[in-house]
């Protein structure tokens, strides 16, 4: 078991996500960062999908009451093993009893912790993703305790580490694709969206962020009509959402631009503040 000592600002079991069920209303949702989600299980020659611990920013810490082996991968949060800084991207030997510690951001929003074997939480229509309304629980709290399975005996020192670079955490701009709705801007629009300087606002979170500045909009309403983790929406005030994984199915605003997929694991990695520039790449 993982025991969750104190759970921070914002903890989940994440795997890639629910797919299948988006026509039935249920969110993909999954780890914000694909790519660090991802890494971290390979590291532990886990099956990519297994579920992992998401932390964000950080203020948390878990106590583990079996041995395992773990990698930690994402932001740098200033983690600890045992009050021991503890080295990114690298398979890692725990004994039980021992307590991972996340304080503060040294670069990046969200870490990923995956133990051998993965987390063994409840499958729920195919995915152990928290999300409300369709798992028990939708967030970690203290106390509360997640399954895994003991690894003894194991030669860990058989698993290699990589190294990522740090620019996948501090880069400023973002590549995205024309969205559906792409064509009904106006060429004064479309070069706004490519040299303003967006800013995260304090509205952000797993389901979406809102941006700052505005961009000028006389577009007609559409229809509501599908959308997915990485559209971004013209809302008729003129501020644009980036719709994240546990976005809704459907939306009702005019879908500009679409982030590519690494797009949204490096999106995932900036909070509140941060700043950006998009850059429209043909398909």
């Amino acid at each position: 078991m993982l025991k969750v000592v104190n759970a921070g600002v914002y903890a989940t079991i994440q795997d890639l996500g629910r797919f299948g069920y988006m026509s039935v209303g249920v969110p993909i949702a999954g780890a914000m960062d694909h790519y660090a989600a991802k890494l971290a299980n390979l590291v532990l020659d886990n099956d990519e999908n297994d579920a992992v611990l998401e932390v964000t920013l950080g203020g948390s810490s878990f106590q583990f009451l079996k041995d395992t082996i773990i990698c930690l991968t994402g932001a740098d949060l200033n983690a600890t093993l045992n009050d021991e800084t503890i080295q990114l991207n690298h398979p890692i030997k725990i004994d039980k009893n021992s307590v991972v510690k996340f304080r503060n951001s040294v670069y990046g929003a969200r870490a990923y912790l995956a133990v051998k074997g993965g987390f063994l939480n409840k499958n729920v229509l195919g995915s152990r993703s928290f999300f409300k309304e369709i798992t028990k629980k939708h967030v970690l709290k203290a106390n509360d305790e997640i399954l895994y399975d003991e690894t003894q005996n194991f030669n860990y020192s058989q698993l290699a580490g990589v190294k990522v670079q740090q620019d996948r955490f501090l880069h400023s701009t973002i590549e995205v694709y024309e969205g559906p709705e792409y064509g009904m801007l106006t060429n004064v629009q479309r070069k706004e969206l490519t040299t303003t300087t967006f800013t995260i606002s304090k509205e952000n979170n797993r389901m979406g962020y809102r941006l700052e500045q505005l961009v000028r909009n006389n577009l007609d309403g559409i229809i509501t009509s599908a959308v997915m983790p990485g559209t971004i929406q013209l809302t008729p005030s003129g501020k644009l959402i980036i719709l994240m994984r546990d976005c809704q199915v459907t939306g009702g605003y005019p879908r500009i631009l679409q982030l590519t997929d690494d797009a949204i694991n490096k999106m995932a990695q900036k909070s509140t503040g941060d700043s950006f520039n998009v850059e429209v790449i043909p398909l």
